[in-house]
């Protein structure tokens, strides 16, 4: 999308060099990075006609959320990094285009402020730490402002190998702003610093997150159709396919390749999201025909945000949203839940 390319180079000429790098890096050589795009470029779509279909309608509600399309805004790090607002921002954004923000443990806004933003659905991503009283209070915090899931991500037992990110080290906040412990008190921190090594889950740690906070569980960083099973036998309400944006191990399997066994291996029992690599209606449509339910988008956003705010993001939002109803409307589906495997067809990968 010409918007996309608009505003990645918008923001790139806006923001300090670390700051660009910190969100547009992967790990190690940056194979993954490029092949979750590239993947889903390698996912033909086999269109139907003769339906009548004027438009699609691309609405579903997923875990309980309404939403204007099968897209979740994925977690990110650090947003008052790429805009004085942040957070805020994007979560005003996210409201009025009726879709669901996911915010992040690593956050430059408290997720209590967040809530008070909109009305909107939302919902709250968690680092496991091993102190678990605190992050107890984090989660039940959390289900009392609102927030309707937990989307625990497993994939971070420690850092990857980001090289990007490592050159230029923590990279300074602007005036003003710093990373919260979302626990009502700034943690105080004006920098980014590396990140990952803070603790790394077990399936146990699952149910005990959800005792905890009191909420369902989304498992963000599945890749394979074992560790699929293992988050259906540990209690996830739903599974992320993530490879953590190319961020973590470089030469894993891209999402869009890692979707198919997952979805095999569920069957259906549990709803599906991927991200990695999403930049238009198409790939949205591409991804609920290898079987997902929604998609979770990341960077395309936070371009957005770096380059115009608030309008900025939901300018992007609803241009995705318009983009996956005609991509709907022309592969033959009035609505998300009749794109099937049949609108798919692959070629090697």
């Amino acid at each position: 999308m010409e918007l996309l390319r608009r505003q990645h180079d918008e923001a790139r000429a806006r923001l300090p060099e670390p700051a660009y790098d910190y969100f547009a890096g992967g790990a190690g050589d940056e194979l993954t990075l490029a092949e979750n795009q590239e993947a889903w470029r390698r996912v033909w779509l086999r269109p139907r006609h003769g339906l009548g279909l004027g438009a699609g309608r691309p609405a579903v509600e997923l875990l309980g959320a309404p939403m204007a399309a099968p897209i979740v805004l994925a977690p990110a790090a650090a947003q008052g990094l790429l805009h004085p607002e942040g957070e805020l921002a994007v979560a005003r954004a996210a409201a009025d285009a009726g879709l669901v923000m996911c915010l992040s443990t690593r956050a430059t806004t408290d997720l209590a402020d967040v809530a008070a933003a909109t009305a909107a659905p939302k919902w709250f991503q968690l680092y496991m730490e091993p102190d678990r009283s605190r992050v107890q209070r984090i989660l039940q915090r959390a289900a009392e402002h609102g927030y309707a899931q937990v989307v625990m991500t497993i994939d971070l037992p420690v850092a990857g190998r980001r090289e990007r990110e490592w050159r230029h080290g923590p990279v300074a906040f602007p005036p003003g702003v710093a990373l919260t412990d979302h626990l009502g008190a700034g943690t105080g921190r004006a920098y980014k610093p590396p990140v990952g090594g803070w603790y790394a889950p077990t399936w146990e740690d699952v149910g005990w997150v959800g005792q905890a906070g009191g909420l369902p569980v989304v498992l963000k960083g599945v890749l394979t159709a074992e560790d699929a099973l293992m988050a259906e036998q540990a209690g996830a309400a739903a599974v992320a396919v993530s490879n953590h944006g190319g961020r973590q191990l470089d030469g894993v399997v891209p999402t869009a390749v890692a979707l198919r066994d997952v979805a095999a291996a569920l069957e259906g029992r549990l709803p599906l999201l991927v991200d990695g690599g999403i930049r238009s209606g198409a790939d949205v449509v591409r991804a609920l025909a290898l079987g997902a339910d929604a998609v979770l988008v990341g960077r395309p956003y936070l371009w957005a945000l770096a380059a115009g705010g608030e309008a900025g993001v939901l300018e992007l939002l609803t241009a995705l949203i318009e983009d996956t109803a005609r991509s709907l409307a022309l592969v033959g589906a009035a609505t998300p839940s009749e794109v099937t495997a049949a609108h798919a067809r692959l070629r090697s990968w």
